[in-house]
């Protein structure tokens, strides 16, 4: 692999990009942006079973799931900027900046009010690019590789279309279909059903109808926009931002995952195909629409259920559509939480 810069050169650069003072630091007292849930079967298991677009779909099919982590939030305009910042200095290059929540600057620095509003107007090979960007900054291993070589231009979309995936390495990457439904899907007492907002449950983890979806999820009727990451069922006032993280979970301990922004998934869009025992499913190996879940806050994505599927050309960007990252990182034992500037410190 090449080598790259040093980190501690980027930290530099942040300083000056952020405005002076107090207000130049990356996190907020106890808001942590990368912070990993491990999902998947029990320790004593190698694989934990659902149906994957059951309630929702036509088709519906088995699935078996291999432990994995999934990010708690929505990623975040500020850490798209601050990766994408330390990438281009790099090698790496990116079609598209990316945009600060739905009404946001596009590629400027993070403002202190919106910072931590999901990164949208960017494309899904700009965001495997980036996946692959912050699993070098960490100093894992890249997932999406072309002919054995890392891939760092989301230009180069040819190549990118025709990616592999390793979903053995350690670094960062999207989800596949069937991990994102079963991450929304997934609670204490079982799962939900596909035809619920993702965290629509009592707090045993049973399905409860009782549950509005304006507690779980901004979306077309409780929003005209992105808003900061996990605050779902908190009032909302644009002169008293709630805190991230503040809202309501779902039933994995995960934010956004109805709502806020339309998120990527890895899969080339077609239906659900039945897999052999214990095989992992990522979809067909060519298309011409990714998967995209979740729903957002726009009316033109308005149906948020855990089940329902939406596809995109990978070039395409909108101001209700962006991502969260996940890990088939080797040390699964325990959640994965890290702050950047505790990382930033240490080298």
């Amino acid at each position: 692999m090449k080598k790259r810069r040093p980190f501690f050169v980027t930290i530099i650069l942040l300083f000056f990009t952020f405005s002076a003072g107090a207000q130049a630091n990356i996190f907020i007292q106890d808001f942590v942006q990368i912070d990993m849930v491990r999902l998947g079967p029990d320790a004593n298991a190698v694989y934990d079973v659902y149906t994957i677009g059951d309630n929702t779909q036509s088709y519906t099919a088995v699935r078996w799931i291999t432990p994995f982590l999934m990010n708690k939030y929505e990623t975040c305009y500020e850490l798209w900027y601050t990766v994408r910042i330390w990438a281009e200095n790099n090698g790496y290059q990116f079609q598209n900046l990316g945009q600060e929540g739905s009404g946001g600057r596009r590629g400027q620095a993070p403002t202190e009010k919106n910072r931590f509003q999901p990164v949208t107007m960017i494309s899904w090979h700009d965001a495997a690019v980036w996946c692959n960007a912050l699993s070098e900054i960490y100093g894992k291993t890249p997932c999406y590789t072309y002919k054995g070589e890392v891939i760092r231009d989301s230009c180069d979309t040819a190549v990118l279309d025709l990616a592999q995936c390793d979903w053995e390495a350690d670094g960062f990457r999207l989800p596949s279909e069937a991990e994102w439904e079963y991450a929304a899907r997934r609670t204490q007492a079982g799962f939900q059903r596909g035809d619920s907002a993702s965290g629509q449950i009592d707090r045993y983890g049973n399905n409860d109808e009782s549950v509005l979806q304006d507690t779980v999820a901004w979306y077309d009727g409780n929003s005209d926009g992105t808003r900061t990451v996990g605050t779902a069922g908190t009032p909302f006032s644009p002169d008293a931002l709630p805190v991230p993280g503040s809202g309501n979970a779902n039933g994995s301990g995960i934010f956004d995952m109805s709502g806020n922004v339309l998120e990527f998934c890895w899969d080339w869009m077609d239906t659900y195909k039945d897999m052999s025992p214990g095989e992992r499913a990522t979809g067909p190996v060519y298309g011409f629409e990714r998967t995209a879940r979740g729903g957002s806050w726009s009316p033109y994505t308005g149906f948020i259920f855990c089940g329902d599927r939406y596809s995109y050309d990978p070039n395409a960007i909108y101001n209700y559509l962006g991502f969260r990252f996940c890990s088939s990182g080797e040390n699964l034992s325990k959640n994965f939480s890290h702050d950047f500037s505790e990382y930033l410190k240490q080298q």
